[in-house]
């Protein structure tokens, strides 16, 4: 579970940011709407949270943020050439900050313990990199490394908690990799939660990583999967009783590489292709459709179907931008209520997303202060989050009236030349 994540000086991010789920103690919905962690330090954390903003306020580049940190975990050490450099973006309206690094943290929990892992970087190397381990209320310093500029090259702490060979994994570090992913790669069995946690429980969708239908689909082919996607999309209130994939083999090609011989080749394939065909019920007929027949929201919803279960039986961390994107919005309400149901969230899985419906603001408990955020950007084009409860609501404001009135910032300033006649 997501407890924080902090980032300085990415693209329009210019001073730290920080998006908390640490939930309030406001015991408004706590049953349904935060989660239980068994830890004194942080004893809830919130299902969910909702970010508003203007365009162009830099409510993306939050998602965008806890993706690149995300990519550089993962591929750091297996993608990155040694001498190449990173593609990152620092703020670069003003001079001091084009030439500073960029800076990442994130807080999360694993199996009841506390990890606390982050690193700073610029486009040639990584600058420092430290892991904090939660195992009791004080925290276990893993491993630190930093580079000395003096010296040219990084120096090393580590902890008594870190096991294995760790020399091996320091000499095998490059300046453009992470100490995290090279030592995993290198079968360090006590980093590989934190790796995990990035790799495989933080899921990011938005337009660098959009929606794919292939989790659906892989679980409409089996019964219970099918059901299970059929009542969901039932729930959604769509007239939709069955989905069924048809399997055919298709004629295509496929590239060989004989990395020996230094050839390649190109050979002619049979593959699969799926085609999905809805089965439709009313009061007054039925009727199978095709899936270039339904609409976008439709298809958003069927494809979200596959990955949303998925998430919530195994208590992953969905954060996706524009969550409201070719979807009404009572079915945006559906799928932030579903976070909040205890029967349904069932592995403590949490959502994290952006969006322009305000309407959302004032549905009756779909959330609590503490889960709505507001991100702006001022006149110098710096963005800043913050907290609905900073502002301290009254218990009944018409929040979605005070947003679009400009009480907690995140709406675009209109000049009068929209309303002016020629």
């Amino acid at each position: 579970m997501l407890v924080e994540f902090r980032v300085k000086n990415f693209r329009s991010l210019r001073d730290e940011q920080v998006l908390s789920l640490v939930a309030a103690k406001d015991k408004t919905l706590e049953d349904t709407h935060t989660l239980a962690t068994g830890i004194k330090a942080v004893p809830r954390l919130l299902c969910s949270a909702a970010i508003y903003g203007a365009n162009a306020s830099g409510k993306s580049n939050i998602i965008k943020a806890l993706q690149y940190m995300r990519g550089v975990v993962v591929e750091s050490a297996s993608m990155i050439q040694p001498g190449q450099t990173f593609a990152v973006q620092p703020f670069r309206l003003d001079a001091e900050s084009a030439g500073h690094p960029s800076e990442f943290e994130v807080t999360f929990l694993l199996d009841g313990v506390r990890y606390q892992y982050g690193f700073v970087m610029t486009p040639q190397r990584i600058i420092s990199e430290y892991l904090l381990v939660y195992k009791a209320f004080k925290p276990q310093r893993w491993f630190d490394r930093r580079f000395d500029a003096a010296m040219g090259k990084d120096v090393y702490d580590f902890g008594p908690g870190l096991k294995g060979p760790k020399n091996v994994w320091e000499g095998a570090t490059r300046p453009n990799s992470l100490f995290l992913s090279m030592a995993v790669q290198l079968n360090s069995e006590a980093l590989r939660p934190v790796f995990d946690w990035f790799s495989s429980q933080l899921v990011i969708l938005n337009e660098q990583a959009p929606l794919s239908p292939h989790l659906s689909i892989q679980r409409l082919k089996l019964a219970e999967g099918r059901r299970e996607i059929c009542d969901f999309l039932s729930n959604a209130d769509i007239s939709i009783t069955d989905v069924e994939v048809v399997t055919r083999k298709v004629p295509g090609q496929a590239v060989h590489f004989d990395l020996a011989a230094g050839k390649t080749d190109v050979r002619a394939e049979e593959m699969e292709e799926h085609q999905l065909r809805f089965h439709h019920v009313t009061e007054n007929g039925s009727a199978v459709f095709d899936l270039a027949d339904e609409s976008n929201g439709t298809r958003n919803i069927l494809f979200i179907a596959g990955p949303m279960l998925d998430i919530l039986g195994k208590g992953l961390t969905l954060v996706i931008d524009e969550l409201d994107t070719s979807l009404h919005t009572l079915l945006v309400r559906e799928l932030v209520h579903i976070f909040h149901r205890p029967e349904a969230n069932t592995g403590g899985a949490q959502l994290i997303f952006t969006t322009h419906d305000t309407s959302l603001l004032d549905a009756p408990d779909l959330f609590r202060r503490d889960q709505v955020w507001f991100i702006e950007k001022d006149q110098s084009q710096v963005s800043t989050l913050v907290a609905l409860s900073e502002f301290s609501p009254r218990k009944n404001e018409a929040l979605e009236r005070g947003y679009l009135m400009g009480r907690y910032g995140g709406v675009p300033f209109l000049g009068n030349t929209l309303g002016q006649k020629h």
